[in-house]
C-alpha cells in the first residue's frame, strides 16, 4: 500500500480540529484533516448550535406567557415544526458537512472521510468506505477524536429507542412525556426545552442539579423548574428500564418507577482511546484521557486538543488548545495553556454562568476563601426587569491575594453578565481595582458591584 506524505495528520474535524488543521493549511503546510462523521463535531450538529436554537424558541414561549401585568395580556401557542425546520435548514443543512468539507479544502487542506488510527510514529492509516489509505506525516499528528454520549450499562436499556441529545435535535415532534436521565448541561436545558413547549417532564439526577456548578445554582434551578411543572428528583438512580413499544418504564432505586413516551440519556460523554491507536505512541490506551502538556504535546510528534484532554467538553477550550497547537507546530508560539479561568454557562431559564473555581475546589485547593451574594431581583435591573427575574452574583475570593478565583452568574443574561468576571478571574484584577469599576446603570451587570461591597464589608 503507497504511504501518502504529508506535514501534519488531524485526527477529527471537531471544532478544535477543524480549526488547527485550518490554520495549518492556510499557513502553508499540507495537511490532511480525517473525519468519519461530520466536519465540524458534535457543536454545529447535535450540541450548542442546534440546542441553544431550542432555547431561543422555548425561551420566546415563556417570555410571551410573562406578558400578563408587564405589558397588557398575551398567548402562545407552541408549535415544534418552525423549530425542527430551522435546526434542519439553518443550523444543520439537513446534517450535511459539504459546506464545511469545502471551507477546509478552500484553505489548502485535503479532506479524507474515514476513521484514522495511529499505526506507527508518525503514521497513520486510515479506513475509508473505499479501502485504507497510509498517510506519512512529516511534522506531526493531531488528535481530536471527540467524543459520543455515555450511556449507562441500565438492565434493559440496550435497544430500546431512547434519546441522546443526537435524536433530541433531530426529533420532528415534542413528545408528551419524557423522562431526562441526568441533571447536568444538557439534560437540563432539553428538559426545559421540552417542557416548554408542551411536555410532561421529570429529571432524575444521581446527584443534585448541575453538580459541578455552585451547589445554589442546581438549588434555584430546581425551584425555577417546579415553578414551570417540571418534576426534579435528585438523589436517586435508575436500575432498569423497560420498553412496551409505546412507553418507558424507568425503575428507580427508591422502588418507584416512572413512565413517559421518551427517555432521553444525558449521563456524560465518553471516547474510545484505544480505536485511536495511541499505544504506537506509547500512551495509555485504558485511560479516560489523553495527558497533554502546557502546548497540547501528548507524545513525540502528536498534540491531542478538545473533550479527549480532560480539561473540559466545550468548544471554546478546544479552539483554544488548538490555537495552541497550531502555533507550536509552525514553531512561531509562545502562548500555553492556563485553565485557571475557564468559562461555562447552562442556558436554562435563568442562565446559569460559571468561570474558574467554585467555593469548593478553591477550599480544597488550601486558599484562603472568601465569598459574597447578591440577589439579582434585589438589584435595580432585576427589580425593573421582574418576571423572570431569578438569579444571583456569587463571588470568590483568594483572600490572601486579593484576587477573585471564581464566580457564578445566574438569572437573565447570565452567561453575558459571567463575561467581566472571567476577565477579572483571567487577569487576576485586584478586588480593590474591581471597587473601582464604573458599571453602567442599570444593567445586570450592576450586581457585580453590589457582590464586591459585600465581599470588602465580609
Amino acid at each position: 500500500m503507497p504511504t501518502e506524505s504529508v506535514d501534519v495528520v488531524v485526527i477529527g474535524m471537531g471544532p478544535g480540529g477543524e480549526d488547527a488543521a485550518t490554520r495549518l493549511a492556510r499557513a502553508g503546510l499540507t495537511v490532511a484533516g480525517v473525519e468519519g462523521r461530520l466536519v465540524g463535531g458534535e457543536c454545529p450538529y447535535y450540541a450548542c448550535i442546534p440546542t441553544k436554537m431550542m432555547v431561543r424558541a422555548a425561551g420566546l414561549l415563556a417570555e410571551a406567557r410573562r406578558v400578563d401585568g408587564l405589558a397588557g395580556s398575551a398567548s402562545a401557542r407552541p408549535d415544534w415544526e418552525p423549530v425542527a425546520a430551522r435546526i434542519r435548514d439553518e443550523a444543520t443543512d439537513n446534517w450535511d458537512d459539504t459546506v464545511a468539507v469545502e471551507r477546509f479544502e478552500k484553505a489548502g487542506g485535503t479532506f479524507v472521510r474515514g476513521w484514522g488510527r495511529i499505526t506507527a510514529p508518525g503514521e497513520v492509516t486510515v479506513a475509508t468506505d473505499s479501502g485504507e489509505r497510509v498517510f506519512r506525516a512529516e511534522r506531526g499528528i493531531v488528535l481530536n477524536p471527540g467524543t459520543a454520549p455515555a450511556v449507562p450499562p441500565l438492565e434493559g436499556l440496550k435497544g430500546t429507542p431512547f434519546w441522546t441529545n443526537r435524536e433530541a435535535v433531530t426529533a420532528t415532534e415534542v413528545p408528551e412525556s419524557l423522562i431526562v436521565l441526568g441533571g447536568g448541561p444538557v439534560g437540563v436545558e432539553f428538559a426545559q426545552i421540552f417542557a416548554r413547549f408542551g411536555a410532561r417532564v421529570t429529571v432524575v439526577a444521581p446527584r443534585r442539579m448541575l453538580p459541578r456548578d455552585e451547589p445554589e445554582a442546581g438549588e434555584l434551578l430546581a425551584t425555577a423548574f417546579a415553578d414551570e411543572g417540571i418534576a426534579v428528583r435528585t438523589g436517586v438512580r435508575g436500575t432498569g428500564v423497560r420498553h412496551d413499544g409505546r412507553e418507558f418504564t424507568l425503575e428507580l432505586d427508591t422502588g418507584e418507577s416512572l413512565r413517559a413516551q421518551r427517555l432521553l440519556v444525558a449521563t456524560g460523554r465518553r471516547t474510545h482511546l484505544a480505536a485511536l491507536g495511541i499505544g504506537a505512541v506509547g500512551l495509555d490506551e485504558a485511560a479516560k484521557s489523553i495527558p497533554v502538556d502546557s502546548r497540547m504535546r501528548a507524545a513525540d510528534g502528536v498534540w491531542a486538543v478538545g473533550d479527549v484532554t480532560g480539561v473540559g467538553a466545550f468548544t471554546h477550550v478546544s479552539m483554544y488548545q488548538a490555537r495552541i497547537v497550531a502555533q507550536d507546530i509552525l514553531g512561531d508560539g509562545t502562548e500555553v495553556a492556563r485553565y485557571h479561568a475557564v468559562p461555562h454557562v447552562t442556558f436554562t431559564d435563568p442562565e446559569v454562568g460559571a468561570v474558574g473555581m467554585t467555593e469548593e475546589q478553591a477550599r480544597a485547593a488550601g486558599l484562603t476563601v472568601r465569598t459574597a451574594t447578591t440577589e439579582v431581583p434585589a438589584s435595580v435591573r432585576g427589580w425593573i426587569h421582574k418576571a423572570g427575574n431569578a438569579g444571583f452574583i456569587k463571588l470568590v475570593e483568594d483572600a490572601d491575594r486579593g484576587v477573585l478565583v471564581g464566580a457564578c452568574s445566574v438569572g437573565p443574561q447570565g452567561g453575558e453578565v459571567l463575561s467581566a468576571l472571567s476577565v477579572a478571574v483571567h487577569a487576576q484584577v485586584p478586588i480593590a481595582t474591581l471597587r473601582e469599576m464604573i458599571l453602567a446603570y442599570p444593567t445586570f451587570h450592576r450586581a457585580i458591584e453590589s457582590a464586591l461591597d459585600t465581599l470588602a464589608s465580609g
